[in-house]
């Protein structure tokens, strides 16, 4: 499988997350999805937990243009500076690193890099971040981000499609929320019914 094509670039970070702003626009990764940049030699992985399209000047609100257009390609092909005037951009939470080679799934020595390149993980990637469970914990015990439980579902199911025994994974995953969980079954029974859409 050819190397993952970059789909962003960090303009915002800290230890616990980065911002990154899209060469695509309204073409943000996937809620859930596991993304990755650097800082030096260090791989940071994080889950993509929000995105956003919005002016480049925050102060002017786009306006409509399409009474005349019969579709939104319509729109962009009728006013080419649209696409000029708008970003994309995509909110990762860090859920581990990489550094000579060892995943850990805990934060990073030092955060992401400005203007950092950011990659979608790789299937090998996928695999092998997934060897553990700690970053389940590392979601529901960190700063809430609105829609944990999604998220946790979400990410679950993005990596259990880069496993050989996709049902064993996402039973194994499961195990460990029923652990973290057991005392809000009706919580712990969505998450799982989320899992497995």
């Amino acid at each position: 499988m050819p190397p993952a094509d970059k789909i962003g670039e960090v303009i915002q970070a800290n230890t616990t997350e980065f911002v990154a702003q899209g060469y695509e626009l309204h073409q943000p990764p996937p809620f859930g999805s596991l993304v990755k940049t650097k800082e030096g030699e260090v791989d940071i992985f994080g889950v993509v937990h929000l995105a956003a399209t919005t002016p480049l000047d925050p102060g002017r609100r786009p306006l409509a243009r399409g009474r005349d257009e019969e579709s939104e390609e319509d729109i962009y092909r009728a006013n080419p500076q649209l696409s000029l005037l708008l970003r994309t951009e995509f909110t990762a939470l860090v859920v581990g690193h990489r550094d000579g080679g060892e995943y850990r799934q805990s934060l990073p020595p030092r955060p992401a890099r400005i203007h950092g390149l950011v990659f979608p993980c790789e299937y090998g990637e996928l695999r092998d971040f997934a060897g553990s469970f700690d970053f389940i914990h590392t979601l529901m015990s960190g700063p809430q981000v609105g829609r944990t439980d999604e998220l946790v579902a979400a990410l679950v199911g993005y990596l259990s499609r880069a496993q050989e025994d996709r049902r064993a994974f996402q039973l194994a995953a499961g195990k460990e929320l029923a652990v973290l969980l057991r005392s809000e079954l009706s919580r712990l029974n969505v998450i799982l019914r989320r899992i497995q859409e």
